[in-house]
């Protein structure tokens, strides 16, 4: 063969592989990213007493709860709690598919072994020519070859499948950390309520210690003949109601000791705690930051932001699927009829190489089906990143305002609480005089429960407006 023909002949092969040198150099993504919508957040909260740059979520939670008992329990929820491992595992299982995606670029290699038999019939062309030329009545074909094929990410499908993998396990990481906030929380909450709870139980008993001293003094005026019956049996109805409170705790107690064992991973157990509700200090924390920072310290809302960038990656991988396959596929190992010469180098030595571009063309609409889905569910991801971030927004703006009106509301529920505890002292010292009725006596007694029940109830409720607020802003994951 002359040099001109050889050029001939290598030239359709040359032109094959500058188109597909061409299609790589021009490899780009079919599809465009939706960029993060606008949300025109405003520069400060509704409920914000002043605007300040600062915020709570920094704090690491261990800073933020000083309780010693309180730091136990937390402890132990965010290495225990059973959601957070889960949470953990799904961080683990992104991990691995992330580490499969970024091998999309990687060759496939295949090492295969065989050995065939073919006994054609005895009337068949190739019976017959295996008789005539080769003196057998089968053929055996012993194989051993490595095979290597590789897709060219013309499209960016691969790239596609690696940008979702990634923002998958960003986004698993992310879950993780809005799996702890709400943990945190609720280990808070739940600590504060126990607190409340023994208030509580502690203000019943010595309610019903009140009116047990109450009711034996009617006792005797009723023997001396200066009340009736009627006085009598009203004071010992208020003894029973005070007396039923108590069971009422004791039972709310141990349900919510039971609550927070199971949030910190163990078995239903008591809860220590330190320290006296209503001697706790709460102060006014409103450092909450700007609206525009919770895009990056509320898990939440980053993870909803990712899901946006998986979603975009989604399209792409869709969208490259109706575009051609460009595939090379390489094969070479050792052949032979004879077991005697598989081994024989190098007259066994074989090699194949081929490559092919793949379009497709019909598959019942089912490619074209996927791409539509999937631009319809990044379009739902951006409304579901929009409202993420208007909740964020609102229940910051909750909190700072539960915060200064419960304040309000707790320091005149203590002033409340100072004056019926005198007011219930006075009636009891005037019931014993005979210069106060019974039924005054109960009046005072029945306001002061109430007020003191309410109280520990506002004290509750302020604390719980702090572990809110350091949860809304992103704070707990630290």
């Amino acid at each position: 063969m002359t040099t001109t023909q050889k050029t001939r002949w290598h030239r359709p092969t040359l032109g094959l592989l500058g188109l597909a040198c061409l299609l790589l150099v021009s490899a780009c993504k079919v599809s465009k990213d939706v960029p993060m919508p606008t949300l025109g957040l405003p520069a400060t909260y509704r409920t914000a007493p002043n605007a300040d740059t600062s915020s709570v979520a920094g704090l690491p939670w261990r800073s933020f709860f000083t309780e010693p008992a309180l730091q136990q329990l937390l402890d132990s929820a965010t290495v225990r709690n059973n959601d957070l491992q889960l949470a953990i595992q799904n961080i683990t299982s992104a991990q691995v598919a992330l580490r499969q995606a970024r091998l999309g670029n990687v060759p496939a290699v295949t090492l295969q072994a065989g050995v065939t038999t073919n006994r054609p019939s005895a009337n068949s062309l190739n019976g017959i020519s295996y008789r005539q030329f080769l003196g057998v009545n089968h053929l055996e074909d012993y194989n051993l070859a490595a095979v290597v094929s590789w897709e060219a990410d013309i499209w960016g499908k691969i790239r596609s499948r690696k940008a979702e993998a990634l923002a998958a396990y960003l986004q698993s990481q992310e879950a993780r950390k809005a799996v702890q906030t709400q943990v945190v929380a609720q280990v808070a909450e739940g600590y504060y309520n126990l607190l409340m709870l023994d208030t509580q139980l502690a203000v019943a008993r010595r309610n019903a210690a009140l009116t047990d001293s109450t009711l034996a003094i009617t006792q005797l005026q009723f023997t001396a003949g200066q009340v009736t019956s009627l006085a009598v049996q009203q004071i010992e109805a208020q003894r029973l109601t005070a007396a039923g409170l108590i069971p009422a705790y004791e039972q709310a107690i141990t349900v919510q000791e039971h609550a927070l064992s199971t949030l910190v991973g163990r078995l239903p157990g008591d809860v220590r705690r330190s320290g006296n509700l209503l001697a706790m200090e709460v102060p006014m924390i409103a450092a909450a930051g700007v609206p525009s920072a919770l895009l990056s310290q509320r898990p939440d809302v980053r993870s909803a932001e990712l899901a946006l960038e998986r979603a975009n990656a989604a399209v792409g991988y869709t969208k490259a699927q109706l575009y051609p396959t460009l595939a090379i596929t390489t094969q070479g190992g050792l052949n032979a009829f004879q077991a005697s010469n598989w081994f024989s180098i190098p007259a066994s030595l074989f090699g194949l190489a081929t490559g092919g571009i793949t379009q497709p063309l019909l598959q019942r609409r089912a490619l074209r089906t996927q791409y539509e889905l999937s631009r319809i569910d990044r379009e739902r991801t951006v409304i579901q990143f929009r409202q993420q971030v208007l909740v964020a927004v609102g229940e910051v703006s909750n909190a700072l305002s539960q915060i200064t009106k419960t304040q309000t509301q707790q320091a005149l529920a203590s002033d409340r609480v100072r004056a019926l505890r005198q007011a219930t002292s006075n009636a009891n010292l005037l019931f014993r005089s005979g210069l106060a009725t019974y039924l005054e006596v109960l009046t005072a007694q029945s306001n002061a429960l109430q007020s003191e029940l309410e109280l520990a109830s506002l004290k509750r409720t302020q604390l719980e407006a702090n572990v809110e607020l350091y949860r809304a802003v992103g704070g707990g994951w630290q």
